[in-house]
């Protein structure tokens, strides 16, 4: 057994507006689809099992980019937006934080009930990842949020999160079943119900491979088990620095946003009539979207998508925001009758920015970029937790145009 990942960060308090996460729910509804429509089920849980992804997704929907927070958030939003549609889209999702992780066995059971997949053996998947995490590895990070993502076909990924009371920091922990081969692949047996998808039994005779590993895992040293586990560590600093983002990378997307640009690339025709900020936000979900697993080393650029609800690194583009999600959801929906040509349009910005990266030499230094998001921000909405925007005043503009 071996995780997918791991993270360690920065424990930053204060709860999600509602104005917030209600769109932070719309967008990872729309995110999902378009993953499972282009790449499916199993891909979203690899995904999902990439700590750098993981925190690049936090941070596109509007979270810190380096706060413990983001696990809570995006569970949170991932659970309220896709659970009420878990049938059509073949996904599931159960536990959470606190009291809700204790209803994951149960939780488990009745998806078991509801796709003909073996309740039970998830059930005790998921009670062996946390018992790892939280027996086995003895790292001064006990659990407070478990969570079990399952696709009908039994594939699954865990998403669980522990805190250090003593630093005040916080370290999740990344699991994927195609990771575990004594839990998804031979010598363990996949037994299949009458067209009722995949049936995992962790309970057969040739399981014993890996109750015995579990056993081992309990007597090894914590610094074993994670030695060869790829691990994120972030700062605990707010707000994000030059260094934290890969200036190529982010110039290539403001380049692209630029609307002049927009008109010499044929494939992006028909994203014409977006507002050049939109674009820019659209660029960095494409790339959540269909970005490869090098593309996320640095999670705060992903922050220039939305911002953050404390203005790090600037207000949420609240205008912004509600025009990525409807361009997405109307792409999806084309896709799903067959009219992909919006989606494939939305991909072909992950791709020019790309392609632009190489050759790109950013001509604006990082606090500049950052100064006029914020400048900026009263035109396209921009709100945080203290309220909306105001535009600034004649002096203060005088002195920026200067």
């Amino acid at each position: 057994m071996k995780h997918s990942g791991s993270a360690d960060l920065a424990l930053m308090g204060g709860s999600i507006p509602g104005w917030l996460f209600e769109r932070m729910t719309k967008l990872s509804l729309a995110v999902v689809e378009a993953i499972l429509v282009d790449q499916g089920k199993e891909a979203f849980l690899k995904k999902m099992s990439d700590p750098f992804w993981f925190q690049s997704f936090g941070a596109v929907i509007g979270m810190d980019w380096n706060s413990s927070g983001v696990t809570t958030a995006v569970m949170r939003a991932l659970k309220t937006s896709l659970n009420p549609y878990a049938k059509q889209l073949g996904l599931y999702i159960c536990g959470g934080k606190g009291k809700q992780s204790l209803q994951t066995p149960a939780e488990l059971i009745r998806v078991g009930e509801q796709t003909g997949l073996d309740g039970l053996a998830l059930s005790r998947s998921s009670k062996l990842s946390a018992k790892v995490d939280n027996t086995a590895l003895q790292d001064g990070y006990p659990l407070y949020l478990h969570s079990f993502i399952v696709s009908d076909k039994g594939d699954w990924a865990v998403i669980q999160q522990g805190m250090n009371v003593r630093d005040g920091s916080a370290r999740r922990y990344h699991w994927h079943s195609k990771s575990i081969t004594s839990f998804v692949e031979e010598p363990h047996t996949a037994i299949c119900g009458e067209n009722q998808g995949s049936i995992l039994n962790l309970v057969d005779k040739k399981a014993a491979r890996t109750r015995k590993g579990i056993l081992t895992l309990l007597q090894e040293d914590p610094n074993e088990i994670l030695k060869e586990v790829p691990k994120m560590v972030l700062p605990g600093y707010h707000g994000i620095k030059a260094k934290d983002v890969d200036p190529k990378r982010l110039g290539s997307i403001l380049w692209l946003a630029q609307e002049n640009q927009t008109a010499q690339f044929e494939d992006l025709l028909l994203l014409k009539g977006l507002g050049p900020r939109t674009l820019q936000s659209l660029t960095l979900v494409s790339e959540i979207i269909h970005g490869t697993p090098s593309r996320f080393s640095d999670p705060a650029r992903f922050s220039f998508a939305h911002g953050s609800k404390g203005g790090n690194p600037f207000p949420v583009p609240t205008k912004v925001y509600d025009e990525t999600i409807s361009t997405l959801k109307e792409a999806v929906h084309h896709a799903k009758i067959g009219h992909t040509d919006k989606q494939k349009a939305i991909a072909k910005l992950n791709v020019i920015a790309q392609r632009t990266e190489n050759d790109f030499t950013p001509n604006a230094p990082f606090e500049q970029v950052v100064e006029k998001e914020k400048r900026d921000a009263w035109k396209y909405g921009g709100r945080t937790i203290k309220g909306f925007s105001k535009p600034p005043d004649d002096t203060q503009l005088r002195l920026f145009d200067k």
